[in-house]
Order: C-alpha cells, then sequence, then structure tokens
C-alpha cells in the first residue's frame, strides 16, 4: 500500500511538471546542427558531459549518427518548442537540420576559430536571407577574447543585418587546451559595444560563473540578453539553481532565455526545460519569461506570430 501511494505521489509531482509546459510554447535559443555521435576508444557512445570531474552521467540516447537529429525533433514536440536557434561550422549540416523542420528552425552560422569563419561568405549567405543569427562565436575555444579587433568584421555584418549574435562568453568549457577561461569574462564584450550600439547580442550560459560582471554589463547595455543553457544539464542541480536565483535576484528575468546548447546528446533539451520547472523560486510567469516571452521579444517575433505559438 505504502509502495501505491508513494507512485501516485511521484506520478502527480511529474503529470504537474509536464502540465505547466504542455500547450504553452517553448523557444531553444542555443541548439547544434550535429550528424556524429562522439564514440570511445571500444566504439560506444560517450555518456553525456557533466561537471566537475570526476561524475557520472546517463548513457547517451543517440547511438547512430543519425538518431541526434530525430530525438532533438522529439523532443521538441513533446515540450512544444516552437523555434530553436540551430547552428555550427558546418553550414550545410545547419541547412540540412532546418530543412527538417523549417517553420521551426532559425538557422545560425557558427564558428570556433577565425580560421573556420574565413571559409565561410557570410554576406552572401545574409543577403539571401539564409541566417537568422551570427553564432554561436565560440572563438574562446581558440583562446580569442570577444573584443579581438579579427572578429570586427563579423560583428559588423550582424549589425548591418541586424541579426544577432550567439557569443561563448563563460567559465566553462571542453578540454582542449587553447580554451582560455580568462577570455570568458562578459565586461570584454563592452569594447564590442562600444563599436556597434545597435547589436543584438546574446551570451552563453550566461556568461557563468561571472555573476556580477555580466549583471553590470546588462544594467548598462539594454541590447545584451542571456540563454541559460549549457550549465542547466552540465553542473550540479545546487549549482544550476544558485546562478539563475542570482540572476533573478538581480532583476534580470526579463533578459534571460532558455537555450539547451544540444549537441550530440538531444536529451539534454528535456533534462535542461525539467530542471527550470522544478524551480520553486521561479514564479509561472518568470519561467513564461525564460521559456517564451524574452527571446520572442529578443527576436522581434510578430504579434501574428506569437499569437499563433499560443494557439498551437
Amino acid at each position: 500500500m505504502k509502495n501505491t501511494t508513494l507512485l501516485l505521489i511521484l506520478s502527480l509531482i511529474v503529470n504537474s511538471l509536464f502540465s505547466q509546459s504542455k500547450g504553452k510554447p517553448i523557444i531553444d535559443m542555443h541548439q547544434h546542427a550535429r550528424f556524429k555521435v562522439w564514440l570511445d576508444g571500444d566504439g560506444n557512445p560517450y555518456p553525456r558531459m557533466c561537471f566537475p570531474v570526476p561524475c557520472k552521467s546517463e548513457p547517451a540516447k543517440a547511438t547512430e549518427d543519425e538518431d541526434i537529429l530525430r530525438i532533438a525533433l522529439e523532443e521538441m514536440e513533446k515540450y512544444n518548442i516552437v523555434k530553436a536557434v540551430v547552428s555550427d561550422e558546418n553550414l550545410d549540416d545547419v541547412y540540412r537540420w532546418k530543412a527538417s523542420a523549417p517553420e521551426k528552425f532559425i538557422a545560425g552560422c557558427g564558428f570556433f576559430s577565425i580560421q573556420a569563419a574565413d571559409s565561410i561568405i557570410f554576406r552572401q549567405e545574409l543577403e539571401k536571407g539564409k541566417i537568422g543569427v551570427m553564432g554561436e562565436i565560440g572563438v574562446q575555444y581558440d583562446g580569442m577574447a570577444p573584443n579581438n579587433k579579427e572578429l570586427e568584421p563579423y560583428f559588423s555584418l550582424a549589425e548591418e543585418f541586424d541579426v544577432p549574435v550567439l557569443i561563448h562568453c563563460e567559465g566553462i568549457g571542453g578540454g582542449d587546451h587553447r580554451f582560455n577561461l580568462l577570455a570568458g569574462n562578459p565586461l570584454l564584450i563592452q569594447e564590442v559595444l562600444v563599436r556597434h550600439p545597435t547589436m543584438r547580442i546574446y551570451i552563453e550560459n550566461a556568461a557563468w560563473p561571472f555573476l556580477e560582471e555580466v549583471t553590470s554589463l546588462m544594467y548598462r547595455y539594454p541590447n545584451v540578453y542571456v540563454d541559460f543553457s549549457t550549465i542547466v544539464w552540465l553542473a550540479p542541480e545546487e549549482t544550476v539553481y544558485k546562478y539563475l536565483k542570482g540572476l533573478m535576484d538581480n532583476g534580470l528575468g526579463k533578459r534571460i532565455m532558455y537555450g539547451s546548447d544540444q549537441m550530440e546528446w538531444p536529451e539534454s533539451i528535456g533534462i535542461g526545460i525539467e530542471r527550470i520547472l522544478k524551480a520553486d523560486f521561479l514564479s509561472e510567469e518568470q519561467k513564461r519569461d525564460i521559456f517564451y516571452n524574452n527571446a520572442a521579444r529578443f527576436l522581434r517575433l510578430s504579434d501574428e506570430e506569437i499569437k499563433r505559438h499560443r494557439e498551437e
């Protein structure tokens, strides 16, 4: 009897969490167009990343290359994700993802080094209207700070064509030895904003763990938003909530957007959403802002599209 009662309570809790998102649109501001599962030396998919090491995460759901897009689309359907920014260095892969759901995906042109960026004819793609976001710009992985003058042509293009910029600027990253933690200080973006005052920019992972620095930047520049992304499934739950609560306590709830940073682990889309849903310090209105309202404003969606999303 006790086990039955416990199962009933757990079922009610889970149903309550899903009911909060069911029928309510979500915008995912940060996905990656990947078609390759990471394999270890034994040919098994790497489990989803986690921090701090040593740590243990669940096995990856995508075991074959074609699983990544398929599971991502299933997650988007399950959680009513009506728009998602998808980017990567390989534009052909980005366009393949967009072709799978043209009304849902916004194509982003990402690069993780200047050398990679040089191979992309950005102006041509922007003039054709094929790119909706400049980024993810992840040159921090190549040791470069966001105020490096070599990035100027790309910021100038984003401002000229009025497309948002997504930039990796934070104190966490993969294992590449070139990754520069100091280049993750969001205050370095001020130089960029002085030169490009009308450019819309959003910072990956809300610049974790630079809470006071990103707060200072966002107080000064209202065109700066953040996505709350990788950390939401990568770090311990206590770390996730401490940082998110810090942003909320600093009054930034109208400028935080949800992003999954889905890479080779499409299940991270739902994990991130569920963690935010479980945050008891957020009101329903604040969750709706993070999941949809803030991104709709930042992306300048039309009233008609917003209405359609809310009626779907």
